[in-house]
């Protein structure tokens, strides 16, 4: 089953709408970003909201005491690390960890294992122009065709409904993550593109289904 995670959440009633739509993770960009929120505000988006989806921390190389004041918090499930953060600083964290790669080429591949002890899922996102991720763009994915990972791993880059059931042919991630794609304006989600880029992910999810029986 493909989870689906809707990220750069900044209004309340996007946040409504994605747990409406059945997204499994909502995620909150805590770094450097158009779509950062503060931590008070990623407070006030989740509260009331169900128990069973789950609470994304985007974070990029934070300090010691931003860290602690995340996990602190008690808002999330998950931290998803998007800087030069090395292992270490993920292992023996007391929530779930994603770290993120950004992919341009096959090169970048080539130290996501050094994370498999520390990290509980990796993600591939899209690295343009300096950027790793939001960046609107969509890397090869044929350089993730036929490789495993030892941790499950998140497609990211560039992901919406036009372009989400070919990723999914080339590519069998664990889950998708969607952004930019599914955005009327930055930072603004659009009810009718987050439905079908979800409804995308379940059909695939369906024809799986079938395809095993």
């Amino acid at each position: 089953m493909i989870r689906v995670k809707v990220c750069g959440l900044t209004r309340e009633c996007d946040v409504r709408a994605a747990a409406a739509l059945g997204a499994d993770a909502l995620g909150f960009i805590l770094a450097p970003s158009p779509r950062r929120v503060t931590l008070e505000r990623a407070a006030s988006l989740v509260r009331g909201l169900d128990p069973f989806v789950a609470r994304v921390a985007v974070l990029s190389d934070p300090t010691e005491a931003e860290l602690r004041e995340v996990i602190g918090s008690r808002i999330f499930d998950c931290l998803q690390f998007h800087g030069g953060e090395e292992p270490g600083r993920l292992a023996g964290l007391p929530l779930k960890t994603v770290k993120a790669f950004g992919v341009s080429g096959r090169e970048d591949l080539e130290r996501v294992e050094i994370y498999a002890e520390a990290a509980d899922y990796f993600l591939f996102d899209t690295k343009a122009g300096g950027a790793s991720g939001g960046t609107g763009q969509a890397f090869d994915w044929s350089l993730l065709s036929g490789r495993s990972f030892s941790r499950p791993f998140i497609l990211a880059g560039g992901l919406g409904p036009e372009n989400l059931p070919r990723a999914l042919e080339k590519v069998r991630p664990a889950a998708v993550d969607l952004n930019s794609r599914i955005e009327s304006a930055t930072g603004v989600k659009d009810a009718v593109l987050m439905a079908r880029a979800i409804l995308a992910a379940r059909r695939s999810n369906m024809d799986e289904t079938r395809g095993d029986s």
